[in-house]
């Protein structure tokens, strides 16, 4: 008796003390909110006003899996995001019932099958392509999708490391981003392409300008097999790269040649080129140095400016034009960007990649460029609308960030992300396992080729790079669907 009694009074001397502390709380906060200047709603209701900063803050995740339909949220939805998690665990990827999918939105892509698809055995593979053909060392690219440029610095340790071996694993090659080459894009032995950004990380001097040696020296590295220069990308046209200090260790710093801790800012555009020719002359001292193909990566604002581009190329010869042209839609991401680039500037790539291969087209270029489709592409469908308007290749990046794991929790900037992609936090790095991830990598890359196959076939073609524009419509805004060569005719008709 006299224990259960004890007993009550600790709990309810605990609970006064409870109740005292945060009556306390409380009154402090009361206290400071009234007497801050700086929010109104606080300063109005104080205490019951922060709640409103802790809604909108957590409004993002209760929207994600409690309120959102499957094909609302932004910059991607759950259908989107479930097709990449099924894919990336290897198992099947059917689904019951019916879409989910409005097909009366305009802009949306329908392919038209074939009345007689050809059959199983009729199927063909999709060979390889060569890129540089006159470059010392031509680049064999055995795949249709590959990863696009997501630098050391910007993704964590696991995940470059998982990203390199499942590249190697599904035949497919990775970007290193403009943030240099480390000993992880190259541990797992795929073919790599070195992307040279506007501060020229990993291939600088001492001030910062671009080094012969040092591209001489990333170039003997066997897995290397292009580099690219980055004039620009979807989510920032019009300003560098930007990496936090907190994100540059002391590994980071040697890898880019730059002082560990601060901020990592590179210049909004290369220095040494001031116009078309300076960007011909640093393409062809770049293969001329390297041996291996090179070309470029841009955001279109206009496609009219690019016309003297080609018909400077056509004055100096084909010899002189770039191996490749990635061409990155305004949608593209970031991990740090300022909002008014990535909401209002750029062409979508809906629009960008069919001028950009017309361009190529038009003037006799269509053997010599090859042209890399990039910018929110990471479904078999997008994959395939892109093939359609003339991609030689897609490349995808957030859509290998599903396949890490991602969860789009949008931390990417603050070096917390949950799934330890974009973080180097060591407790959260943990989260990423290395031996799985590798797998799930592969296996997205493999399943998304297998489904742009599937798409291929159904249009009555053999195999992907056969397919053409008059094999897609696109839903206008009054419901109807047009073929893709009536919008965007092809300079060769006869293939559009």
């Amino acid at each position: 008796m006299n224990f259960a009694l004890n007993a009550l009074n600790v709990l309810m001397m605990l609970f006064v003390v409870a109740v005292g502390v945060i009556s306390a709380t409380i009154l402090v906060l009361f206290v400071i909110d009234r007497m801050q200047r700086k929010d109104a709603i606080r300063r109005n209701y104080p205490v019951i006003g922060r709640f409103r900063h802790l809604f909108s803050a957590l409004g993002e995740f209760f929207r994600q899996y409690f309120f959102a339909m499957d094909r609302e949220e932004m910059p991607f939805n759950r259908a989107q995001r479930d097709w990449v998690e099924r894919t990336s665990d290897g198992g099947g990827n059917t689904v019951a019932f019916g879409s989910t999918r409005s097909l009366g939105v305009p802009g949306t892509p329908i392919f038209m099958n074939a009345a007689f698809p050809p059959l199983e055995e009729q199927f063909a593979e999709t060979r390889p392509m060569v890129i540089g053909p006159g470059a010392a060392v031509p680049f064999v690219a055995k795949s249709i999708f590959n990863i696009s440029g997501m630098s050391y610095g910007a993704l964590s340790r696991p995940a470059v490391r998982a990203l390199s071996r499942g590249a190697a694993k599904a035949g497919v090659w990775m970007n290193t981003g403009e943030g240099g080459l480390s000993p992880f894009h190259l541990e797992g032995g795929c073919d790599v392409v070195f992307q040279i950004g506007t501060a020229k990380y990993g291939v600088r001097d001492g001030e910062g300008h671009l080094s012969d040696q040092r591209l001489r020296e990333v170039a003997e590295n066997p897995h290397v097999k292009m580099f690219e220069l980055k004039l620009a990308q979807g989510a920032k046209p019009g300003k560098g790269g930007i990496l936090p200090g907190e994100k540059v260790s002391e590994e980071i710093g040697k890898i880019r040649g730059i002082e560990p801790g601060k901020p990592s800012i590179s210049p909004n555009r290369h220095t040494e080129i001031d116009g078309w020719g300076d960007l011909l002359d640093m393409i062809a001292h770049i293969r001329t140095v390297t041996g291996k193909p090179v070309g470029f990566k841009t955001v279109l604002g206009s496609s009219d400016p690019w016309e003297e581009f080609f018909t400077l190329i056509d004055e100096r010869g084909a010899e002189s034009a770039p191996d490749f042209i990635t061409i990155d839609g305004g949608e593209g991401g970031t991990g740090a960007a300022p909002m008014p680039l990535i909401d209002l500037v750029g062409m979508p790539i809906r629009e960008a990649l069919p001028r950009i291969v017309d361009l190529r087209d038009r003037h006799g270029l269509h053997d010599r460029i090859r042209i890399i489709a990039s910018g929110k592409l990471v479904n078999p469908g997008d994959v395939a609308w892109a093939i359609c308007a003339g991609a030689d290749f897609v490349t995808s990046a957030r859509g290998f960030m599903f396949s890490l794991g991602c969860i789009q929790a949008l931390k990417c900037n603050r070096n917390t992300c949950p799934t330890g992609i974009t973080t180097h936090d060591a407790r959260l790095q943990r989260g990423l396992v290395v031996e799985e991830k590798d797998d799930r990598v592969a296996h997205y890359a493999k399943g998304i080729i297998k489904e742009i196959e599937t798409i291929a076939h159904s249009v009555g073609v053999t195999e992907p790079r056969q397919m053409r524009r008059r094999h897609v419509r696109i839903v206008q805004a009054d419901g109807r669907s047009v073929p893709m060569n009536q919008l965007f005719p092809s300079v060769d008709l006869g293939a559009s």
